[in-house]
């Protein structure tokens, strides 16, 4: 066992890519992970399966734990022999408590280490477009507490002072204290004219930015709905933004969009997504999982050499197969004498991996499409395997049968289960019209969706657009009662992302004339 220690780790502002590497290694090595409510959910991926997590966020109208509650909790599990991660949003010494949370360890004799991470107060007004700091503009920059008792007598701000001797001011939490830092500011100096951003959950992609002057930016503020967790930026920079505004530019920003691939597949359509401006929720309503029995799989290995072919149907197909391949004793050279076909590109390059490359890859990704490559090779006599999905269609094998095959072997591979983690989550979405779009990457996904949310799923995404990743998958969603928007004509995850952009830039082009 690891000697105890706590690990003070800064989380970064929201974007979930803008953690250290050596916070990543924390979260990694961490026995238990006291996490708050600004570090990005998505970053407790990277932990043991065995890890305790207990969450101790603060809004600022509740709080899960106090802070010396949560000072204790540290004690705590250090002294129980753990290695401790504490996640806090941001940096955890700019306005993150940590310097409190590690004299409360130093009291006690334990060992920590303090993680920097990059902070709300740069990072926020950076994805807005607006350095805080820049040449002939200003040349300093002050990161300030927003959140003062307005009614106490004396202020821990030296408003004097900071008024007009700082370019740039930031200041944390501070959204409901706006009209007394807009006051003060006037009070000593500050010119009524200065520029004025506040800017709500940045980094993220629920990002929103609107800008004034101290003269106006109260009641901007109101009509625009600016609630925490926002940042206020004062100064010169902000009128930047009107040029260097790049993240609020992206193709999908401003559109939430629910993944509902298994967590384990998800992870390219999740991160190209994230990438064009999305915020993403990830919604797996399957589970990939070991079939009742590798029995007839197991089998299958064993007689490899009396088939002509092997029709690897996806990539989870190929984890398994070589799994059981090696538990048998095998690699790539029993495949030897076989023909293999690759159903997409994404399999063909899983394939690839472990030294197969792909004798036919068809130019459609569906069983329709995949007969004519086989009618052009020849089929009467040929002897198949498909290990594949224990739910699957039945239209290739039947097919091929039918062509005058001699054998086809369907073998369950592996089987998809509903993952009901996060169903009531996902309704609550969908009820509050918080969604705009919700993919669909196979029929199975579309059937434990509705499932999952429920009978009303058709009433509920009202307002969320169906995006399929082809026409098998958009016909079950029709029939399950969901209206379709949109279909890829490439049955890929890039295809699939492609529709969605193309879906979301004819909305926004509706929505501007």
């Amino acid at each position: 066992m690891s000697e105890p220690v706590v690990y003070l780790v800064g989380a970064g502002p929201g974007d979930p890519g803008l953690i250290t590497a050596k916070g990543l290694e924390c979260i990694g090595k961490a026995d238990v992970i006291v996490y708050d409510r600004l570090a990005s959910p998505k970053l407790l991926a990277g932990a043991r399966p065995d890890v305790e997590m207990v969450y101790v966020g603060k809004a600022s109208d509740r709080h899960t734990m106090e802070q010396y509650q949560i000072n204790k909790l540290l004690v705590e599990k250090a002294k129980e022999g753990k290695v401790v991660t504490r996640l806090k949003g941001g940096d955890p010494l700019i306005f993150g408590r940590g310097g409190e949370e590690a004299l409360a360890l130093a009291e006690e004799g334990i060992a920590f280490e303090f993680v920097p991470g990059i902070s709300a107060g740069y990072a926020c007004p950076a994805y807005a477009g607006i350095p805080v700091t820049h040449r002939g503009i200003s040349s300093s920059v002050a990161l300030v507490t927003g959140h003062e008792d307005p009614t106490k007598e004396d202020s821990d701000v030296a408003w004097d002072r900071l008024a007009t001797g700082v370019g740039t001011i930031v200041f944390y939490m501070g959204v409901k204290n706006l009209p007394l830092i807009v006051e003060q500011l006037t009070k000593h100096g500050r010119p009524a004219d200065t520029p004025v951003a506040l800017i709500m959950w940045g980094c993220t992609g629920r990002q929103k930015t609107v800008t004034g002057t101290l003269v106006d930016i109260v009641d901007v503020a109101e009509a625009e709905h600016v609630k925490p967790p926002s940042l206020i930026v004062v100064g010169e920079v902000v009128s930047l933004r009107d040029r260097l505004s790049w993240w609020e530019k992206l193709p999908l920003f401003g559109q939430t969009i629910i993944v509902t691939r298994s967590r384990t597949q998800a992870s390219d359509l999740v991160v190209t997504l994230e990438e064009l401006g999305a915020a993403v929720v990830e919604f797996p309503t399957i589970k990939i999982v070991p079939p009742d029995s590798y029995q007839p799989l197991d089998e299958a290995i064993a007689r490899l050499e009396t088939y002509d072919w092997l029709i690897v149907t996806s990539a989870n197909t190929v984890d398994y197969l070589w799994e059981r391949l090696r538990e048998a004793g095998k690699d790539a050279r029993a495949l030897g004498r076989l023909q293999v076909a690759a159903i997409g590109p994404a399999t063909a390059a899983k394939l690839a991996s472990i030294g197969i490359v792909a004798d036919y890859i068809p130019k459609e990704y569906r069983a329709e499409g995949i007969i004519a490559g086989f009618e052009e090779r020849g089929i009467a006599g040929k002897r198949y395997l498909l290990p594949r999905a224990l739910q699957a269609r039945e239209v290739l094998p039947d097919t091929l049968r039918e062509r005058g095959a001699a054998t086809v072997d369907v073998v369950p591979a592996y089987q998809t289960v509903p993952d009901q983690s996060s169903g009531g989550a996902i309704r609550e979405m969908l009820a509050a019209k918080e969604a705009s779009i919700v993919t669909f990457t196979s029929s199975s996904t579309v059937k434990n969706f509705v499932k999952l949310v429920g009978e009303d799923a058709p009433r509920l995404m009202n307002g969320a657009a169906a995006i399929a990743i082809g026409p098998v998958t958009a016909k079950t969603a029709r029939e399950l009662g969901l209206t379709v928007a949109a279909e890829s004509s490439e049955y890929t995850i890039p295809g699939l992302v492609k529709t969605v952009l193309e879906y979301a830039g004819t909305q926004r082009g509706k929505e501007l004339t």
